[in-house]
């Protein structure tokens, strides 16, 4: 394969879109990285369509972009010109996107959707956090090569595009399964405490402890495997 693009929404400078950059240029001949300058997590598929976009060069095709992951994926596509890619990541963000709730809220997903518009087929990757586990990034972009290579035998299709969570496991632990399933349908629980000091309601809800159907997403990767989900668009 050719050229891949990747984008994030946790911004140009985080460790998940570094690891996600090294695993692409194993695998395409050129890689363009195109992400937002700052963090610009749970906005979900917002685009900016009324004001200037600024977009700050790196380096050799890497970008930094003032706007969403989306605009992100319309700016790179741009800047790209006639170098159509043949995938566009986004990732590897720091924490799960899991379920039906976190795939309309997720910056991430929607850079990965963004592409799927355009017949492109696209890849989000996430990975869940838990506490009290150092994170070993190496880990984790073998394991996603071995999903990206499984779902490749699926197709990479035009209007297509995966979610791909990578379960936090410790050090000792046996490798994971790479399993493909559905998302999640049960919302997150929304909690709220009122703090009357501020007049301000504080959200209060633990991801951890969301629904977790057998079989879901949110079980598989919770249960310590790869959990893989196909959309269309």
């Amino acid at each position: 394969m050719k050229r891949v693009l990747i984008t994030n929404d946790d911004g140009i400078s985080a460790p998940g879109i570094e690891a996600l950059t090294s695993l692409a240029s194993r695998i395409f001949e050129e890689v363009w990285v195109v992400a937002p300058r700052e963090q610009a997590s749970q906005i979900g598929h917002r685009v900016t369509t009324d004001t200037p976009i600024g977009i700050d060069k790196r380096g050799e095709r890497r970008f930094a972009v003032d706007g969403t992951p989306a605009d992100c994926t319309r700016a790179g596509l741009h800047l790209m010109g006639d170098k159509r890619p043949d995938w566009v990541w986004s990732g590897i963000n720091h924490g799960g996107n899991l379920g039906h709730h976190d795939y309309f809220i997720s910056g991430t997903m929607a850079a990965a959707r963004e592409a799927a518009f355009f017949g492109i087929p696209a890849l989000g990757a996430s990975q869940y956090m838990k506490a009290g586990i150092d994170l070993n990034w190496e880990k984790a972009i073998e394991r996603l090569e071995t999903a990206f290579r499984q779902l490749q035998e699926k197709g990479g299709d035009p209007g297509v595009f995966w979610n791909v969570n990578l379960p936090h496991l410790e050090p000792e632990a046996a490798e994971p399964e790479t399993i493909f399933c559905e998302p999640e349908r049960a919302p997150l629980d929304v909690i709220f405490d009122y703090d009357e000091d501020i007049s301000s309601l504080i959200y209060r809800g633990s991801y951890h402890d969301r629904s977790r159907i057998k079989g879901s997403d949110v079980d598989i990767c919770f249960g310590g495997n790869v959990a893989v989900t196909r959309f269309e668009v």
